[in-house]
């Protein structure tokens, strides 16, 4: 069974920085692109980034160019989000995804709350 648990969030001020862990089982992880998305209240999920399977290969939106970065390890399963240079437009419910099978999984969600 897929699972994706996400750690990490936070209250912190602009400005500030966090690492967001997502732990994942039940797949071969190594084998699949992974994916950050955020939501914030009110508003539409939106993709973050997007990391390869293989990992050489990264995309981010354009709000988080430059601030945001995407990692993992294949041999831990893990997959993280350095956030620095937070911003409170950054504020939201921050998930990792996986397509696997055709289906999307997410995990449950990490908070990350930005304000001075």
């Amino acid at each position: 069974q897929v699972q994706l648990v996400e750690s990490g969030g936070g209250l912190v001020q602009p400005g500030g920085s966090l690492r967001l862990s997502c732990a994942a089982s039940g797949f071969a992880f190594r084998l699949y692109a992974m994916n950050w998305y955020r939501q914030a209240p009110e508003k539409e999920r939106e993709l973050v980034g997007s990391i390869t399977s293989t990992g050489i290969s990264t995309i981010y939106a354009d709000s988080v160019k430059g601030r945001f970065t995407i990692s993992r390890d294949d041999d831990a399963a893990m997959l993280w989000l350095q956030v620095n240079n937070l911003k409170p437009e950054d504020t939201a419910m921050y998930y990792c995804n996986t397509l696997v099978s055709s289906r999307n999984y997410w995990g449950q969600g990490t908070q990350v709350t930005v304000s001075s």
